[in-house]
């Protein structure tokens, strides 16, 4: 077992709740490498959730239907959309798309943030809600600029279950941002940029935190797309790491 999956494993929580299939979803990491110590951006969530209340995270939630219709400015790299696929049985290219477009959507809903190109019109019949919202601002999202990191499911009898995807992308790629969205009463009441080591210092879930050593580690490699992803699973109560 690696020292991430028995970090993992250490963690034993209650399972007291009916087991659900886990739910595709995806997680946005931004990043901030213009100084000597790479940043990554963590919003805090509302002490009010009853899904980890008070814990810093990155945006991120489930795939919604508009996520498969939106139209975008680059697709993922071949690479990517290769290891999005790999080790499921549902693993489509599709279900990828939509997959690293829930990231940027909920990205969009939970902070303002627009990651994409704003060098190509509006686009065009985009689905109804956050989409049309983020259409409005006259960019298209950019699947291209997106490095997939890890994936984790989460364990059997857990009040929500996920099967999630976590993507990277420099800051370089904000190319808008709409202001009012973190606040006190919002899903998430602060944002704060914060070196990765001084990250693990806050409040986190315990897969937050494993997901940011292995984003570190990922930096020094060289942050390349042919790198091997990490995928963490449990199995007889043990966590498990593979690599796609």
């Amino acid at each position: 077992m690696t020292d991430f999956a028995q970090k993992l494993t250490e963690t034993e929580r209650e399972r007291r709740w009916p087991n659900v299939k886990p739910r595709d979803a995806a997680t946005l990491i931004i990043l901030d490498r213009t100084g000597t110590v790479p940043k990554v951006l963590m919003g805090k969530r509302h002490m009010g959730h009853k899904f980890m209340p008070r814990k810093f995270v990155f945006p991120g939630g489930g795939i919604e239907p508009g996520d498969r219709r939106m139209n975008v400015a680059g697709p993922l790299a071949e690479v990517v959309e290769a290891k999005l696929m790999a080790r499921n049985a549902r693993g489509t290219a599709a279900r990828a798309r939509a997959l690293g477009l829930a990231a940027i959507r909920e990205t969009f809903e939970e902070t303002g943030i627009l990651i994409g190109v704003d060098d190509m019109g509006t686009p065009e019949n985009p689905p109804e809600g956050a989409w049309a919202a983020f259409a409005a601002h006259g960019v298209y999202p950019a699947l291209d600029r997106l490095h997939f990191i890890a994936r984790a499911i989460t364990p059997p009898r857990r009040p929500k279950r996920f099967d999630a995807a976590f993507f990277a992308v420099d800051m370089g790629e904000i190319v808008g941002r709409v202001e009012g969205i973190v606040h006190e009463d919002a899903e998430l009441t602060e944002l704060v940029w914060v070196p990765i080591d001084e990250a693990q210092k806050l409040e986190l879930p315990t897969i937050t935190s494993v997901v940011l050593q292995e984003l570190e580690a990922r930096l020094v490699a060289g942050f390349g797309h042919f790198l091997p992803v990490p995928f963490y699973y449990e199995r007889n109560r043990t966590w498990v790491r593979e690599e796609l």
